[in-house]
């Protein structure tokens, strides 16, 4: 013999029936949370904060290093010619 019974009630009327605790604090605690987390991950997508993050130095570093690639490239042409 089959019988099924429908009851019609909130979640919050089923936990307290069952003696289960509100999440509710708890759930909101942890959504303010992950809004924060992602807000900060949203800021870290930023250009100007990745160009930070790459660069450490600034602009500066990336100009002394085309500085020195540059040196570096024009002695490789002055070398001297072997002697026949």
């Amino acid at each position: 013999m089959k019988f099924s019974v429908d009851i019609d009630c909130t979640p919050e009327e089923a936990r307290a029936f069952f003696g289960l605790p509100s999440v509710e604090a708890f759930n909101k605690a942890m959504m303010e949370e992950i809004q924060k987390q992602t807000l900060a991950q949203i800021r870290a997508m930023d250009p100007a904060e990745i160009a930070k993050a790459w660069m450490p130095m600034g602009a500066k570093a990336f100009e002394q290093f085309q500085q020195m690639f540059t040196a570096g490239m024009s002695g490789m042409g002055t070398a001297a010619k072997p002697k026949k």
